[in-house]
């Protein structure tokens, strides 16, 4: 058998390097940083971007900060994912103002950010915003605690995240709003206190700092009826605390998030009832903008809302929600 010329085995070679290099060029870099890599939350966005993006063809690459709060790591997070060559980025902020400048200088160099689940400050600086609407996560559960504890007088305490967090602030104001106390509108970053709640702490969304936040308020007022967290670890946390205190039924508690075990701890009455999350969606929903930014450089923009639904263990007459079944088939899941 004759053999081909060695100039067009060159040829082939150097045509099969060609396309295999436009089969890398082809798939797009997306980067993802969230706040930590360890809440529940946080780990389910990490897999619906990653399932999202092996759907479409893209490259995934992630990174978090080392706790929430931690700006300085989501800044070397983006500035290596820049220098990695993704195309979009996105990013869930711990500090909604220090990201701003990282932000600004990836959008210099041709990279469209997508921030999910908390909002920049101010919040167009990121091109894109998918997240829920926070501040109608805390009015749905306000206006549960207020029909589930109808006659009683509110002696309420506040877990939150942490200072001037506008998903913090927005979660705790939409709270009040829902129970019909003086609030702050949903623009503002500052928290507010009427005369019923006795007690704020910052719980920073962790299930140990939960439970000594809760053990704080006991101690300066045992009479606490009303419980409000900003999230469910911070719940379970609490409910630790109550529970060592012997006071674990004499309280109400409403969160947010909506995950699994959130759920599972509506379904046990640890949580009255809570504001279901889709970060799932939120993450789906980015890696499909920044795939079609990657192939035909339309950039999202704007605020998409990816949905909340309250998840009560008992329904309340005239409060709109869902029971705990179809929390547990929803749980952070849907697209």
């Amino acid at each position: 058998m004759q053999r081909p010329p060695a100039f067009l085995l060159s040829a082939l070679a150097l045509s099969g390097a060609m396309a295999c290099g436009l089969a890398q060029a082809a798939e797009p870099v997306i980067g993802l940083i969230t706040k930590t890599e360890t809440n529940p939350f946080f780990v389910k966005m990490k897999e619906g971007a990653a399932a999202e993006a092996k759907k479409l063809g893209a490259k995934l690459v992630a990174a978090a900060g080392k706790a929430d709060g931690d700006n300085a790591g989501q800044v070397t997070a983006l500035e290596n994912l820049v220098a990695a060559g993704a195309k979009t980025i996105l990013i869930a902020p711990s500090d909604a103002k220090a990201i701003v400048p990282a932000i600004r200088k990836a959008q210099a160099l041709g990279v469209m950010v997508i921030a999910l689940d908390s909002p920049t400050e101010p919040m167009d600086v990121a091109d894109a915003l998918f997240a829920t609407d926070n501040y109608k996560a805390g009015e749905l559960i306000g206006q549960y605690a207020k029909a589930a504890t109808a006659g009683k007088t509110p002696v309420i305490a506040m877990l939150d995240l942490y200072p001037g967090h506008p998903v913090g602030a927005q979660r705790h104001n939409g709270f009040l709003k829902g129970f019909g106390l003086p609030t702050h509108d949903a623009k503002s970053n500052e928290l507010a206190r009427p005369a019923e709640v006795v007690c704020m702490a910052d719980s920073f969304g962790n299930r140990a700092k939960g439970q000594t936040a809760m053990e704080n308020c006991l101690q300066k007022n045992p009479d606490i009826n009303i419980l409000y967290t900003l999230n469910e670890p911070a719940a379970a946390g609490a409910y630790n605390a109550l529970k060592a205190a012997g006071k674990e039924r004499n309280v109400l508690i409403v969160s947010v998030d909506g995950g699994c075990a959130g759920i599972a701890d509506v379904g046990r009455g640890v949580i009255a009832a809570t504001s279901q999350q889709y970060p799932l969606r939120m993450a789906a929903m980015g890696v499909a903008a920044g795939v079609e930014y990657a192939r035909t450089g339309k950039k999202a923009s704007g605020y998409t809302d990816t949905g909340v639904t309250l998840i009560a263990g008992t329904p309340q007459a005239g409060v709109d929600s869902k029971d705990v079944k179809t929390g547990a088939d929803l749980c952070w899941g849907t697209k």
